[in-house]
């Protein structure tokens, strides 16, 4: 991937880390150009956002606060981890995840 490439698809890609509808809002405008450095971190944006949710729903089961800080401590430092990915123009997989999330939404925004 060229350098030109990645400084194309940088905000995007930092956008895409931001919110969900960021995430929306980077795949959509990403369909038109096509950008591959974007679309990786579209792609796992999206499945941290997806995996939060569901995890959140479960721990919100559990009455207990520590249970729920270090749930958020987790995305929190992951979420972090792809936006200094974005930022800094690498493609870094999010620990663990990263692979899988790319498997998962590979036909995404190619």
């Amino acid at each position: 991937m060229t350098e030109e490439t990645i400084q194309e698809g940088k905000t995007l890609a930092i956008v895409s880390y931001l919110t969900l509808i960021g995430t929306l809002i980077a795949f959509f405008m990403n369909n038109e150009k096509r950008n591959p450095f974007t679309a990786f971190h579209t792609r796992q944006a999206l499945g941290l956002w997806l995996l939060e949710m569901v995890l959140g729903f479960v721990v919100s089961g559990f009455d207990n606060w520590m249970i729920t800080y270090s749930f958020w401590i987790f995305f929190i430092a992951l979420f972090l981890y792809g936006v200094i990915g974005a930022a800094t123009g690498k493609l870094s997989s999010v620990p663990v995840l990263g692979p899988i999330f790319q498997n998962v939404f590979k036909n995404m925004n190619n």
